[in-house]
């Protein structure tokens, strides 16, 4: 068995701080995770075996001080793979959710993204697989699908739906059209 797959398996469930009312990072680390139906994990500093977390539904507003929260809680903070922050009231996408470079799912739907371009900083991240945006603003922008699959090629769902061929030729197109080329600067000759 590879030394990764040991470890995974020792791994718990996601740590689950949804519903506290929480609207600082301060504030996360003043709360006890929720008690699932298994139990969470820790190793001998007694910092979280987990890969996964849970902020949905809390009042968070920005997530100044998250690296240090997400250091703090957990055993192996470069591993998370799985974060939730939907129904917060975030109004755009922290660069510092593209530090976390196994992230392969992440939920902002419910928040107050009012920028596509926002979703420009996701693609830094080459394991992201499944995103939700619903429910923010941008979800009201032209083109908004095809303008997020055109931006994040590896994504095999968008809003709990899953990416078809057909998404991926709209996107291609709507990208074509809508995509200036960038034009590379030419010295000027003396």
């Amino acid at each position: 068995m590879s030394k990764h797959r040991d470890a995974d398996s020792q791994l718990g469930p996601p740590v689950d701080l949804a519903f506290k009312c929480i609207n600082s990072m301060e504030d996360v680390l003043q709360e006890d995770p929720r008690q699932g139906p298994k139990p969470l994990k820790r190793c001998e500093n007694g910092k979280l075996l987990s890969q996964a977390l849970r902020l949905n539904n809390n009042t968070l507003t920005d997530l100044h001080g998250f690296g240090e929260m997400v250091e703090t809680l957990f055993s192996e903070p470069s591993r998370l793979c799985w974060i939730d922050l939907s129904f917060n009231d975030l109004p755009n996408i922290d660069p510092v959710l593209t530090t976390y470079r196994h992230l392969s799912v992440l939920n902002l739907h419910g928040n107050s993204i009012g920028q596509l371009g926002q979703v420009d900083k996701l693609a830094a991240l080459p394991n992201l697989k499944s995103l939700t945006l619903h429910g923010n603003p941008i979800e009201a922008e032209k083109g908004y699908r095809s303008y997020i699959l055109s931006v994040l090629t590896n994504l095999k769902t968008l809003d709990f739906s899953a990416v078809t061929k057909e998404d991926r030729v709209s996107a291609e197109v709507w990208k074509r059209m809508n995509v200036k080329p960038k034009r590379v600067k030419r010295p000027k000759k003396e």
